[in-house]
């Protein structure tokens, strides 16, 4: 199927191919607005991708330019607390690669784990802690399903976000992200145990697009925006529509941060 839908993109496209992906998530929907030349193709129009049925993600592919750089910007995804399932951004992904794309940026809203690190900062995933421990991989054949995670997270692309982040006056912490599955966000008692495992922030996404996309040969580099303080860390009272607030209150760095990393690829 991916063969037929790349197909179908570059028709509706003029023939665009892409050289980085993205995902979009909560609070980083201000890159739609930095894409030049911009066509829009709702997921609903191409076939095996997902229905996005969470506040906040839009459910279109996005086929652009950042500076020199052409991308293609999903915007939104499927979570696995919507199905059960770690397998629902296969399909999407596989077809950016084969659009052209060697190379994906991830991003995601998170709660954090630090004092040091309040809502409004931003963190790119130096690794992560899948905690329910399950993998998108399951069912492949072959030696390649045996991917090796020591450096899922490219650490040359992590330090240049760090020196393009830098420049723009803002802090881009480092750190460990642990996914839970959702939908209910973590105890007190579980981000007790995140923090003993040495995570510092947590959210319900990522982690399985980053498997895929490291069986898929690509390099990832993945930011969160922390939106809240993890559970038991503060008096606030979590939820998605809080999430989405505070997202919006700090999308605009997030986004220009974005768009640099993208130009100067």
């Amino acid at each position: 199927m991916s063969d037929a839908v790349v197909e179908l993109i570059r028709q509706c496209t003029m023939g665009r191919r892409p050289r980085v992906g993205v995902v979009l998530g909560s609070g980083w929907g201000g890159l739609i607005e930095l894409l030049h030349d911009a066509v829009s193709l709702p997921y609903a129009d191409l076939p095996g991708f997902p229905s996005t049925r969470v506040p906040g993600h839009e459910g279109a592919l996005w086929l652009g330019r950042v500076g020199a750089t052409e991308v293609a910007v999903m915007s939104g995804r499927q979570h696995a607390y919507e199905t059960g399932e770690v397998t629902g951004m296969k399909l999407p992904l596989k077809v950016l690669r084969d659009l052209g794309c060697e190379a994906l940026v991830l991003t995601n809203a998170a709660g954090s784990l630090r004092p040091d690190m309040p809502p409004g900062s931003l963190m790119a995933l130096e690794d992560h802690l899948n905690l329910p421990q399950r993998s998108p991989l399951v069912g492949e054949e072959g030696a390649g399903r045996f991917v090796g995670m020591s450096h899922a997270y490219d650490p040359d692309w992590r330090s240049q976000a760090q020196r393009l982040a830098a420049a723009r006056g803002l802090s881009l912490f480092q750190g460990v992200y642990a996914w839970c599955l959702g939908p209910q966000f973590e105890t007190p008692a579980e981000i007790r145990m995140c923090r003993f495992l040495g995570a510092h922030a947590v959210g319900m996404s990522t982690v399985p697009e980053t498997i895929w996309a490291r069986y898929l040969g690509m390099r990832v580099l993945a930011l969160s925006l922390i939106t809240n303080m993890a559970a038991g860390l503060s008096a606030e009272q979590l939820s998605h529509a809080h999430t989405l607030a505070q997202a919006q209150a700090v999308s605009s760095d997030a986004s220009g941060l974005l768009a640099d990393i993208l130009a100067s690829c």
